[in-house]
Parts: structure tokens; C-alpha cells; sequence
């Protein structure tokens, strides 16, 4: 053999040599992809925005190696169907209020919000640092999926009436757009409360299906127009003094993702949380001045309507309390956190509140 022709032998055997001795390198987990369905149109850059603000981040967070793609309101779920689509496995997840579901358990309003119940922040200290979601999971785990918190519109309006509201009588026979337990809670003066998508409301309202609706608040409801077809505008929404949006994965494909994956779900979900909410109290006071100036006219709810919804809402607990389990399990250690959450606010959140917006107005 020649010598040139040796070495090249011999350089490629300690090639392979040093090859087959060195450690195994790990290989890069393959690409994945999952798709997300959203309760909300994609009008809504906020809601549905929060959607697709979720699924940037899990891919920036994994290198692109976990893609997620959202589609809107109807485009392959009907937006009230997501956690059955989820569950079924019909996607690997979905983005959705989940008092949409009350009807399979009462006790999915927690999740979202609570009439008369905890503000955004203390919904969220309720979630991450009271004990809120696991014991949310505990219920969303006989569905086969597993919860994040992923996005809150804040405290929200009263919603649009063609009529105005000056008793409590005024509410009997009321059709009115008002989902969960909240159309519950107004059942019990009189109201007839109606369950209707996002993206179906000014319909409704225009053809006179319905005689008032709620929505979120000033910059998603501009959106939608209804200032156009009923101009009294109610606040607050004391049925909704938060409103969480989720994150729901199916239980199955959640327990075959790679730690890192499942981790990159968990950030991008908390970071979509607050962006949302950001999103919402930068955008809804400009929202609020055009609403106005458009011609909404806006109404506060008289004390006494608020006060008998008060009572109509916790007669309403105590009701459910008696039929679902876990509702009654939920409900009596999240009031007790609501009422300390209370006292905290009271004496130093709600004192400043107070006196600083008190000076706002006199300018």
C-alpha cells in the first residue's frame, strides 16, 4: 500500500474510531404540531389575539420546534364546543372562556368568573398562590384535559340595552345576551337570559331576538358595533368583575410532550395572561370616548337592582352547592379567600383607589 493511500485509511478509522467512543449526542426532539381552536372571531384582535399570542410564544420558547396554529370561532369548532373538541381529541387544544360550561358543571364558572366574586387581582392570586388551579384541575381532569389561565378582560361593562333599566321590574321578560351563571342569577328576577356566541350577538340585537346583551367592554364591543342598535350602556358588570380566558389541552397529547414542551406551554400561557389583560385597560378608555361621542348613552345600574342580583347570586351557590360536588368543594374555599381578599382591599387598594380618582375628577 502507498503511504499517501494509508493515511487516508488510517485517518478515516480514527474518524470512525472516535466517533463510535465519543458520547451519543442527543438528538433534537422532532417537530411538533398541534392545533388550537378559539371560542372568539378574528375581529377580536384582543381575544382571539390572545389565542394567537399563545402560539407565537410557544414556538419562540421551543425554536420553533413546537408550532401551534390558531383558528378562529367556527372555522373547525363551533366557538361553544372547544372543551368538547379538546376532550374528544378532535385537537390537541383550545382557548375559550370556561363558563361556557356550566351546563356539564357549575363549578367550570370559577374558572372564569363568579357573579359579585373576586377581581382580577385577586383572581389571579386565587389561581397561582390560593390554590385555584389545582383545584380547578381536580374537575377538569374527568374531562380528560388539563387547564392554564390565559389571558382576563378585567372588570366588564353591563352591556347594551334598547331600553333603560330604572327597577327591577324593568328586568322581567328581558331577553338578554348573558352566558353562564350569570343568566342564572338574572333568571331569578325575571330575566330571560340567552347563550349566543361572540360573533352572533349584533345579529340578535339588530333583529330585535334580543333585547340587551353583554360582551366585554368598551374597545371589543366598539368592534362589534353595537352602539349602533342599542344605545344605553350599562355598568358595571357585577356579574363579571373578572373574566379569565383558559387554555385547554387535551390530557393524552399534554402526557406525551417532552418536559421542555409541556414547560414552553406553561410560559407562553402566563405571558398571554398578561398581555391580554395590558391589552385591555391600554385600549378600553380611548374605546369608552368614542362609544360616547358615537352616541352610547351610559347608565350605571340603580343600587336596587344590584342589591337583589346580590341575593338572587348567592341563594344561587347555596342552591348549587347542594347539587354538584364540586362545585361545593370549590365554592367554600374560594369564599373564604374572597372574603380575605376583601379585607385587604378595603383597607389599603380601595382607600388609594378612592382617592386618587376622586382628584381625577376635579381635574
Amino acid at each position: 500500500m502507498k503511504r499517501r493511500d494509508f493515511l487516508k485509511t488510517a485517518g478515516a478509522g480514527a474518524v470512525a474510531g472516535a466517533t463510535v467512543a465519543g458520547p451519543a449526542i442527543a438528538q433534537a426532539p422532532a417537530t411538533i404540531q398541534w392545533r388550537l381552536a378559539s371560542s372568539f372571531p378574528k375581529s377580536l384582535d384582543t381575544l382571539f389575539g390572545g389565542a394567537e399570542y399563545f402560539a407565537r410564544r410557544v414556538a419562540q420558547l421551543t425554536a420553533n420546534r413546537f408550532q401551534i396554529r390558531a383558528f378562529a370561532a367556527g372555522e373547525i369548532v363551533p366557538p361553544l364546543q372547544v372543551l368538547d373538541a379538546v376532550q374528544a381529541g378532535t385537537i390537541e387544544c383550545g382557548q375559550t372562556a370556561n363558563y361556557y360550561y356550566v351546563g356539564k358543571n357549575p363549578a367550570f364558572a370559577f374558572d372564569t368568573t363568579m357573579p359579585f366574586g373576586l377581581n382580577t387581582r385577586q383572581q389571579n392570586a386565587w389561581m397561582y398562590a390560593g390554590g385555584g388551579i389545582d383545584a380547578m384541575r381536580e374537575l377538569f381532569r374527568e374531562y380528560g384535559v388539563i387547564q392554564f389561565p390565559a389571558g382576563n378582560t378585567g372588570a366588564q361593562m353591563g352591556g347594551w340595552f334598547r331600553k333603560e333599566i330604572k327597577t327591577v321590574a324593568d328586568l322581567k321578560g328581558l331577553k338578554f345576551r348573558i352566558p353562564g351563571l350569570q343568566g342564572q342569577m338574572l333568571a331569578k328576577l325575571g330575566v330571560v337570559p340567552q347563550q349566543i356566541a361572540g360573533g352572533e350577538i349584533y345579529t340578535a340585537l339588530e333583529r330585535g331576538t334580543i333585547d340587551a346583551a353583554e360582551w366585554v367592554g368598551p374597545y371589543d364591543d366598539e368592534k362589534l358595533g353595537f352602539v349602533r342598535v342599542a344605545k344605553y350602556y350599562y355598568y358595571p358588570g357585577f356579574w363579571e368583575g373578572t373574566a379569565q380566558l383558559g387554555v385547554l389541552v387535551n390530557q393524552k397529547k399534554w402526557d406525551e410532550l417532552p418536559a421542555e414542551f409541556k414547560a414552553a406551554i406553561e410560559s407562553a400561557a402566563t405571558d398571554a395572561h398578561v398581555h391580554v389583560t395590558a391589552q385591555y385597560d391600554a385600549k378600553n378608555p380611548q374605546a369608552l370616548r368614542r362609544l360616547v361621542a358615537g352616541g352610547a348613552q351610559l347608565r350605571a345600574f340603580p343600587r336596587p337592582v344590584m342589591e337583589a342580583a346580590y341575593k338572587a347570586a348567592f341563594d344561587l351557590y347555596d342552591e348549587l352547592s347542594d347539587k354538584s360536588p364540586h362545585f361545593k368543594r370549590i365554592y367554600s374555599a374560594w369564599r373564604k379567600f374572597r372574603d380575605e381578599e376583601y379585607l385587604w382591599f378595603r383597607v389599603a387598594e380601595n382607600t388609594f383607589d378612592n382617592f386618587v380618582y376622586s382628584h381625577s375628577r376635579k381635574g
